[in-house]
């Protein structure tokens, strides 16, 4: 079993900057080095949305349009560890944040049951 531990939310204010971890962990032997990592958002009333994803093997990134030049991922294999660096960030990205784990991605859009290991989320409030 795999578990994922998201970190690093807040408040900050607009055009600020932020950085989420995710951590893994599992079985002996574990690594995260052969899955894909996608990161979702949840704003109240609304659905999980990919934000990106990060492919296993060729290390191709996927971004949603509405993240794109702000956002982008980053592994840390030696601590399992997966960041979310957040740029110039609106009111709009404010959600519950989600790491995902799967075997691959295609794309930031694939639907929930596409992941095979979730964390519990992290609250991102942009506000001034």
């Amino acid at each position: 079993q795999v578990q994922l531990v998201e970190s690093g939310g807040g408040l900050v204010q607009p055009g600020g900057s932020l950085r989420l971890s995710c951590v893994a962990s599992g079985f002996t032997g574990f690594t995260l080095d052969y899955y894909a990592i996608a990161w979702f958002r949840q704003a109240p009333g609304r659905e999980r949305e990919g934000v990106l994803c990060e492919s296993s093997g060729d290390d191709t990134i996927y971004y949603a349009d509405s993240v794109e030049g702000r956002f982008t991922i980053s592994r840390d294999n030696a601590k399992n560890t997966v960041y979310l660096q957040m740029n110039s960030l609106k009111p709009e990205d404010t959600a519950v944040y989600y790491c995902a784990a799967a075997s691959m991605c295609l794309r930031s859009d694939h639907p929930e049951s596409w992941y095979d290991y979730w964390g519990q989320g992290t609250q991102v409030t942009v506000s001034s």
